[in-house]
């Protein structure tokens, strides 16, 4: 069995970690599994299993806009770049990861003897593409083999505007422990014990909606002043959080403390969670956060976490997205019963049960052999940890 996986870069971010999961998994199984990115890979953020091999085509940068003309050229050249990668490895199966790379990895593979598979990580109408992306989206996803989403409101969506027949939902990999990567930031070395954490991880751009969140924060500080807010993440947003905390006054009680390869650390640090997100295709960090025992707080937005959690049991959903005031409310609840939230705390843990990992690699076979590939079932046949 030989993959092929195409994604824009491994910088960071949930499409990325699903990437190097499953690549990782495959490889330990014993498949043949080949990770191309447009960036080079010195700025690859997660680590690979040692039989995972790597190809940069060094292509990145104006796949969205730049003008008509040159967003064109730029992508002919991809797509003949990556159609001589999939030429060369000569694959089973071709998977591209997020839209850009599901259009270029369908064009690439027009006329090969190879199944093309097509992954969405974000739920389309919440995250919409350029014109120009928009378009090839719409016409070439009917022209994969398989089509996978997350959640099945994006499914239906893809089916609907794009197509696709039979559109197949997975969820993201999960698995504990999660990988520890450099940079480590010790929860200690920013928060004493003795404080009370109110965590959010992600990537820091508006989407994910922490200025609402710091807002939230700042209507209730006053009255919970044993809990800080923080929101380990890096990204373009930064100056304007940090200028909002400024302006909050709330300099000493929300930390930005950058992105954090040991993630693990600060979950089991947290004594609640947050996600404060405009819109998501699935939340990886949601899933991570109650699999190490917190209990969770989050923007009922498009379109995952109400498939995550459930309302009353392991968290509480809030509605209208974006309102800081709702967020705040159901904040301030939870943080202040502490018989509440441990209760919702120990029921998160069973996420671990319903997104396990040999679930969603035994939906991945399902798909392969749907579109035509013979899996080989070697699901015993694994590495040793010390081999990865």
């Amino acid at each position: 069995m030989k993959i092929v996986v195409f994604i824009y870069s491994m910088h960071g971010g949930g499409a990325e970690r699903v990437t190097a999961n499953l690549a990782n998994e495959w490889a330990a199984l014993g498949w043949d599994v080949t990770v191309v990115t447009l960036t080079a890979g010195e700025t690859d953020v997660y680590p690979f299993h040692a039989r995972v091999k790597r190809i940069e085509l060094g292509l990145a940068g104006g796949v969205e806009g730049g003008g008509f003309v040159r967003t064109l050229m730029s992508n002919v050249k991809r797509v003949l770049a990556f159609r001589k990668v999939l030429r060369e490895t000569k694959p089973t199966v071709a998977l591209g990861v997020m839209a850009t790379a599901n259009v270029l990895t369908v064009l690439a593979g027009i006329g090969l003897p190879y199944k093309i598979i097509a992954s969405e990580h974000t739920h389309p109408p919440r995250a919409p593409l350029t014109p120009f992306w928009e378009r090839l989206r719409r016409l070439t996803y009917r022209f994969a083999d398989k089509v996978v989403a997350l959640t099945d409101e994006t499914k239906d969506w893809i089916e609907t505007h794009c197509g696709c027949r039979d559109v197949r939902v997975i969820p993201p990999p999960f698995a504990l422990p999660i990988a520890r990567t450099n940079p480590i930031v010790e929860p200690q070395s920013v928060v004493g014990n003795e404080r009370r954490v109110l965590l959010a991880v992600g990537r820091l751009s508006p989407e994910k909606g922490f200025d609402s969140l710091i807002d939230a924060f700042r209507k209730i500080a006053g009255a919970l002043p044993q809990w800080d807010l923080v929101i380990v993440g890096e990204g373009q947003a930064r100056a304007s959080l940090e200028r909002r905390v400024e302006e909050t006054k709330l300099h000493g009680r929300v930390f930005l403390p950058g992105r954090a390869g040991n993630v693990a650390d600060w979950y089991q640090r947290a004594d609640l969670y947050v996600l404060s997100s405009h819109f998501e295709g699935f939340s990886m960090t949601l899933v991570e956060a109650m699999a190490h025992g917190c209990a969770a707080v989050s923007y009922d937005c498009d379109s995952g976490p109400r498939v995550i959690l459930t309302h009353g049991t392991d968290g509480l959903l809030v509605k209208p997205v974006g309102d800081a005031g709702a967020l705040a409310k159901a904040l301030e609840s939870l943080m202040k019963d502490d018989a509440e939230r441990h209760r919702m705390a120990l029921r998160a843990s069973a996420v671990n049960e319903r997104f396990a990992f040999p679930k969603t690699i035994a939906l991945w076979q399902d798909v392969f052999e749907a579109s035509g590939v013979k899996v080989p079932r070697r699901a015993n046949l694994r590495v040793p940890v010390a081999e990865r």
